[in-house]
C-alpha cells in the first residue's frame, strides 16, 4: 500500500478543533500519521474541503427485512438507478432499496466510509452478514434487536440484571453484533396478540413487565458491560399524533443512569422525527419538535438522529422492526399517493421468540399536509437543538428517503434560502402553520455539518478510530469541491453528491464521483466482559428452554467466523 499526501485543502476536523485550516494529511499503511518518508502519491486539494469519511449511524442496508423490501418492490428500479458494470465495479439496481453492490458504491461516491445497520433480528443475523460481505468499500456494523426477546423479558421480570447483561454479551458474540437495539419495547411482543404498547407503562402481555422496565434494565445491562455505544431506542407509539409526550417520558427513563467509560450518553433515540408529533389526530397534527428540543437542550444524557423526510420522484420503501406501526401505515394508505390502492402492499414478519417487522411502500408528497409537517419537524430538531454533538443526520434509510438524498438535506441545513424556497413554493402551507421552521434563521457551518455526519456519529457510536483526522485514525477521508466563501444551496448539494476523492483505509476508491477501486470493508462488532459463573448460569437457563422457543438447533444459532473474514472488535475501554 503506497503512502498518500493530501495537500492544500481546507480541513474540517471538529474532534481536533480544525475549522477550515489549510493542513496536509499524511496516510501510511492505511492510517493517518504525522509525516511520510520517501515517495508518496499526492492529491492536490487546492480549492477543496477535506473531512473524515462519513459515518452513518442508522441506515437499513442489509438483512432479511431489507431483502423482503427488494422482493416486494420489483418496480423500485427506475432506469437512472440501474448501475452499469465497469472494469472495477459490478452492476446493481434499486432506488429506495439498492442491491448490495450499489449500496457500497453509492455511499462511497458521497464520501461515506462507515455505515450502521440498526435492526438485526438475531435469528436472521447470518443473512445480514451474508449481505455485508457483498457490500463493497464501506465498513459495516449491525445492532441485534433486544426489546421484545423472550429471554430478555424473562430476565427483566425476575430482576436478574447480571444474567441479562451476560445474555446480551453472548448475543453480541453469537450474532457478531455491535450494540443493543430496542424497537417499540414490549409493543412488538404484544403485536403477536394483536395489541401494542402506546406508552411506557403499558403491560406486556403474559410477561408482567412494561416498556419502562425494558428500557431501564437494558440500559443498566449496557453500562454493566461498558459497551462503546449506548442503547439505541426506537420509542413506543412511533408515527402517531401526540407521541412527543411519550417520547419525552422515554428519554427520562435514563436520566439517572450513568454512562460507562468515557461515553457522555446513556440513551440514543433514533429517527426522532417520527416520535415528535403533537396534536390528537391527523387533522390537527402539528410539531412537537420544540418541546423535544427544549428537553434535549437541558439534558446531556442522550443523543438522537433525525429521520429526515425528503420528497422524491418515486415511492420509498418503509421498513422497521415495529410491526404494529407498519400495519397502521398500511391502513393509512401506503402507496395511495403514488397511484396504487390504499394498503395494496404490506408485509408483516415475526421472528420466533425475538422480534417482528413490517414493510410498506410509501410515497411522501410535498402537497400532503402531514407529509409536509414531517419534513419540517426533522429540520426543526436539527436546527433547534443547540449542541450538534447530540445530533446525527439520518433519513432512517429508506423510511424517510434513500440515503442518496443526504446532500439535499445538507443544503437545507446550511442554506436558509433553500428552506425558504421549499416553504414558499414546494410544500403544503401546513409546514409553515403547524411548525416553527419558518421562524428559524440558523444555518449550519461546515464544521457543524461535519459533526452531524461523521465526527459526532463516530463519537456517539464509540468508534474512536474514525470520525477525525488525527494521528492514529483510519485513513478514511472525503474531499469535496466546495469553496466555503462562495457556497450556496446548489453548490452544497452538488459537492456532497459526488466526492472529488474518497479514500478508504488509505486507498483512493472514488475520484471525481466515480468508483476507481474497490476494497473489502471491515465488520465492526463489540463485546463486554461478564463473570464466568454468571455466564454459565445464564447459558444453562437459555439451553434448558431453547427447544421450547426455537425451531432450530442451538448449535446452528451462532454466526460462524467465516462470515467475518475481516473484523474489528470494540470493547468501550
Amino acid at each position: 500500500m503506497s503512502d498518500l499526501i493530501i495537500k492544500n485543502g481546507l480541513v474540517y476536523d471538529p474532534l481536533n478543533k480544525l475549522d477550515g485550516e489549510k493542513k496536509d494529511i499524511f496516510i501510511k499503511d492505511g492510517v493517518i500519521v504525522d509525516k511520510v518518508n520517501g515517495d508518496a502519491k499526492v492529491i492536490n486539494a487546492a480549492g477543496m474541503i477535506i473531512m473524515p469519511g462519513g459515518v452513518d449511524i442508522h441506515s437499513h442496508i442489509a438483512g432479511a427485512k431489507v431483502n423482503t423490501g427488494r422482493s416486494l418492490r420489483p418496480d423500485d428500479k427506475p432506469p437512472e438507478y440501474n448501475d452499469k458494470k465497469s472494469k472495477v465495479r459490478r452492476s446493481g439496481t434499486g432506488f429506495s432499496v439498492p442491491s448490495t453492490w450499489s449500496t457500497g458504491y453509492r455511499y462511497a461516491k458521497m464520501g461515506y466510509t462507515t455505515v450502521c445497520e440498526p435492526a438485526m433480528p438475531m435469528l436472521e443475523a447470518r443473512h445480514t452478514h451474508e449481505e455485508f460481505l457483498e457490500i463493497p468499500i464501506i465498513d459495516k456494523l449491525a445492532m441485534p434487536i433486544f426489546g421484545n426477546n423472550w429471554y430478555v423479558l424473562n430476565f427483566i421480570r425476575n430482576n436478574e440484571i447480571e444474567k441479562l447483561a451476560a445474555y446480551v454479551n453472548w448475543i453480541l458474540k453469537a450474532t457478531k453484533g455491535y450494540a443493543i437495539k430496542i424497537v417499540n419495547p414490549g409493543g412488538v411482543e404484544n403485536w403477536a396478540w394483536g395489541k401494542n404498547c402506546d406508552n411506557v407503562d403499558t403491560p406486556v402481555l403474559y410477561w408482567d413487565v412494561t416498556p419502562r422496565q425494558i428500557v431501564e434494565n437494558l440500559a443498566k445491562a449496557n453500562e454493566l458491560l461498558n459497551l462503546p455505544h449506548s442503547i439505541h431506542v426506537h420509542c413506543n407509539n412511533l408515527g402517531h399524533p401526540g407521541n412527543y409526550k411519550h417520547s419525552i417520558e422515554t428519554f427520562k427513563i435514563c436520566e439517572k443512569i450513568k454512562p460507562a467509560g468515557d461515553r457522555d450518553s446513556s440513551f440514543h433515540v433514533t429517527h426522532c422525527q417520527f416520535n415528535a408529533y403533537a396534536g390528537t389526530n391527523w387533522g390537527d397534527m402539528n410539531s412537537g419538535a420544540a418541546e423535544i428540543a427544549d428537553y434535549v437542550n437541558s439534558h446531556k444524557h442522550m443523543t438522537l438522529d433525525s429521520g429526515q423526510v425528503v420528497f422524491t420522484k418515486y415511492a420509498t420503501t418503509t421498513m422497521t422492526g415495529d410491526g404494529p406501526w407498519e400495519f397502521a401505515l398500511h391502513h393509512l394508505g401506503g402507496m395511495s399517493a403514488w397511484g396504487s390502492k390504499p394498503g395494496i402492499k404490506w408485509v408483516n414478519g415475526q421472528v420466533e421468540a425475538e422480534s417482528g417487522s413490517g414493510v410498506v411502500p410509501y410515497f411522501f408528497s410535498p402537497k400532503i399536509g402531514v407529509n409536509a409537517i414531517q419534513w419540517a419537524i426533522a429540520l426543526e430538531l436539527m436546527l433547534l437543538i443547540k449542541n450538534p454533538w447530540q445530533l446525527s443526520h439520518t433519513t432512517d434509510h429508506p423510511n424517510g428517503a434513500p440515503f442518496t438524498t443526504y446532500p439535499i438535506v445538507f443544503k437545507w441545513l446550511m442554506d436558509r434560502k433553500s428552506r425558504k424556497d421549499m416553504l414558499e413554493n414546494v410544500v403544503s402551507k401546513k409546514a409553515s402553520t403547524a411548525t416553527s421552521l419558518p421562524d428559524i434563521d440558523r444555518e449550519y457551518t461546515l464544521s457543524e455539518l461535519c459533526v452531524v455526519t461523521r465526527a459526532g456519529n463516530a463519537k456517539t457510536l464509540g468508534l474512536k478510530d474514525r470520525g477525525h483526522l488525527g494521528v492514529g485514525a483510519l485513513g478514511d477521508v472525503a474531499v469535496y469541491k466546495l469553496d466555503p466563501k462562495t457556497m450556496d444551496g446548489k453548490a452544497i448539494e452538488k459537492a456532497f453528491s459526488s466526492a472529488a476523492y474518497t479514500i478508504k483505509d488509505g486507498k483512493i476508491v472514488v475520484k471525481d464521483g466515480k468508483i476507481i477501486a474497490t476494497t473489502m470493508g471491515t465488520l465492526l462488532r463489540a463485546e463486554g466482559q461478564v463473570k464466568d459463573h454468571v455466564h454459565e448460569e445464564m447459558m444453562q437457563e437459555v439451553k434448558a428452554r431453547w427447544r421450547d422457543h426455537y425451531s432450530i438447533n442451538f448449535n446452528n444459532y451462532a454466526v460462524q467466523d467465516v462470515y467475518a473474514p475481516k473484523e474489528k472488535i470494540f470493547t468501550g475501554k
